[in-house]
């Protein structure tokens, strides 16, 4: 059962991304976790749907607060980009201004070395540490190192997880693509009125 309020609106909630399930096995325990991109909460069966009303948004709140404490804070993210220069490239003092989450949909970070300011894709914020130390690692490199030469790809190197890492993000990139719309679709989607 796919949940949507009453009046159709839950704040911050696309349709389908919750699903409710009621259980005749269920006797008083409410639970809720994070499966295939949605949010599914198991009730008892004979919970009232006021009793629904009040306690799925709480169970979801629950769910996104769990969520939000693992992401980096901007402010953790300078501070793990000194960490990984310091170990691994201890030769490029330049640290950045400033660490952002950002929405991207073609990269997965970029640097601009003028204003030494670094942006992360916020499709990486539920990514292992190894792969957000990777692309942090990568884009702290053009502080000094301002394209994808010989040098950049030297200290680059140094990660002790590229192949790892790399692989995840090729992996998560063909799932995108996997999962995206056929062009035809798309062109179809937006012509319509």
């Amino acid at each position: 059962m796919e949940y949507l309020p009453e009046d159709g609106v839950l704040p911050g909630i696309t349709e389908g991304e919750i699903v409710v399930i009621r259980s005749a096995r269920r006797k008083k325990n409410i639970s809720a976790y994070r499966q295939g991109g949605r949010i599914v909460i198991s009730i008892p069966a004979r919970m009232s749907k006021a009793d629904e009303r009040e306690m799925v948004p709480q169970m979801i709140a629950k769910i996104r607060a769990m969520e939000d404490s693992k992401i980096p804070s901007e402010e953790k993210m300078v501070e793990r980009v000194g960490e990984l220069l310091a170990e691994l490239a201890p030769e490029i003092t330049e640290r950045p201004a400033s660490v952002a989450w950002r929405s991207m949909r073609e990269r997965w970070g970029s640097c601009t070395s003028l204003d030494r300011t670094i942006r992360i894709s916020d499709r990486l914020k539920g990514a292992p540490d190894f792969v957000l130390d990777s692309v942090l690692f990568h884009e702290a490199i053009h502080l000094r190192h301002f394209d994808h030469g010989e040098e950049f790809y030297a200290v680059l190197s140094r990660f002790p997880q590229s192949e790892r890492a790399t692989a995840y993000l090729d992996g998560y990139e063909d799932a995108e693509r996997a999962l995206a719309a056929p062009e035809i679709l798309k062109k179809v989607l937006h012509s319509q009125p």
